[in-house]
């Protein structure tokens, strides 16, 4: 395989609505961002694409990946969609960076979208729990929500996880947020704020989910003779894993726990694992990620996360399915302030999907854009101000998670020079 490197990225302005626009003059918002961030690329250097949307049904329309590819003026490269839930976005990351690495292409633009706006929430929510299992879960009143209350209720019972540590999460990344001008939702609020706020499903509230949004995003990926042509700092994607696992939590087995590089089997005896308070998906895809890039203690060879935090409580389990703190810990760290910007591992400086919103087809790409300027050291610029900037960067992770973890991406960054 050949190395990979992002040499550019642009993002919508994330929102609750865009009714100025459709969803394809949305992503070219995205994508000509990104194309004027690297002049010397022109269209006919461009050999193909993946697409990234998670529903055909909020805008009601199939085959949206293609009028998008005509919009760009993309036709007739080559060009796929691919679908994966939440995931979607960072499928579609790892698709396109497959492309280069086998040498397929030598340029490739994913991009992703959704526009989510166009039903009310209540029938949002009803397409998002189609990604449950539509003849056992869903029928019994399976919205998303609900699961991950019934998922961090077990926590909290398991490992003493609380409220207050959820809160703590919430209060990070809308503060982050608020100097991210892409950012849907900027608030200061405090601990208080969060648990006072309405119950959706309990322990979760009205701030610990994120919301339905329009939005999308574009990465553009290249092989390392191009990527120094375009760009004097290119950013390398040093490794790549995907895990996964059924649909159906009552399915899903408890058996040991996959240990990452760091960690031995004396670490978890007698847990019971991956039980209802974890992913197995994201242990797997961590474990290959790190192994492929040569981490072996990823709390301090990691310069910042960009997570999937669909829910606060899902921020908290994906620490420790990362292993920045040991299983029953998450809650610990949050509250140690060791992911908070000034901390030993930053996460979700960009504000994470709580505060940024979540249009499932751009998400993950959103995240390896925030990452990918991240390493440049040029938030500044594309911000306009550096209140977010993670000074001498040189490694971050992004990762991408779908249903109740069925698919999780994590994808490694790094800076090369």
């Amino acid at each position: 395989m050949r190395d990979v490197y992002m040499v550019s990225g642009g993002v919508s302005k994330f929102t609750k609505a865009r009714p100025d626009k459709t969803f394809q003059p949305m992503v070219k918002e995205a994508f000509d961002y990104a194309m004027n961030d690297v002049p010397h690329l022109t269209i006919d250097q461009i050999d193909g694409s993946v697409a990234s949307y998670f529903s055909d049904h909020f805008q009601r329309q199939l085959m949206s990946g293609i009028m998008v590819q005509d919009y760009l003026g993309l036709c007739p490269k080559e060009s796929k969609r691919v679908e994966g839930g939440g995931a979607t976005g960072g499928l579609c990351f790892q698709t396109a960076w497959a492309e280069v690495a086998s040498g397929r292409q030598d340029v490739c633009v994913a991009y992703g979208f959704e526009t989510m706006s166009h039903v009310n929430t209540w029938k949002g929510n009803e397409f998002i729990a189609l990604a449950s299992d539509a003849s056992y879960d869903y029928p019994v009143g399976g919205f998303y929500t609900g699961y991950y209350a019934m998922m961090v209720v077990r926590h909290m019972y398991e490992f003493g996880t609380t409220r207050e540590q959820l809160a703590m999460v919430s209060v990070k990344n809308y503060q982050n947020a608020f100097h991210n001008p892409y950012a849907q939702k900027k608030m200061k609020i405090a601990v208080e704020d969060v648990l006072n706020a309405p119950i959706v499903a309990y322990p979760l509230g009205m701030l610990d989910i994120c919301v339905m949004s329009d939005g999308a995003a574009v990465c553009i990926l290249a092989d390392e003779k191009m990527a120094a042509k375009l760009t004097d700092k290119p950013i390398k994607i040093a490794s790549v894993g995907c895990g996964t696992d059924a649909m159906r939590m009552a399915d899903r087995p408890h058996g040991e726990v996959i240990l990452l590089p760091h960690e031995s089997p004396d670490d978890y005896k007698g847990l019971k694992y991956p039980g209802v308070h974890s992913f197995r998906a994201g242990r797997m895809g961590a474990k290959l990620a790190y192994e492929r890039a040569g981490i072996t203690n990823p709390l301090e060879e990691l310069d910042f996360v960009e997570l999937h935090d669909a829910y606060t409580s899902s921020e908290i389990q994906t620490y420790e399915d990362l292993g920045l703190c040991k299983y029953g810990e998450g809650g610990q760290f949050i509250e140690s302030g060791k992911p908070n910007l000034g901390g030993i591992c930053p996460v979700n400086p960009s504000g994470g999907l709580l505060a940024c919103g979540h249009p499932v087809g751009a998400t993950g790409l959103m995240q390896a854009v925030f990452a990918f300027w991240q390493l440049q050291g040029t938030i500044n610029k594309h911000f306009g101000n550096d209140k977010l900037q993670i000074q001498n960067a040189k490694r971050g992770l992004i990762h991408s998670h779908a249903g109740t973890g069925t698919y999780v991406t994590i994808s490694i960054l790094e800076k090369p020079f």
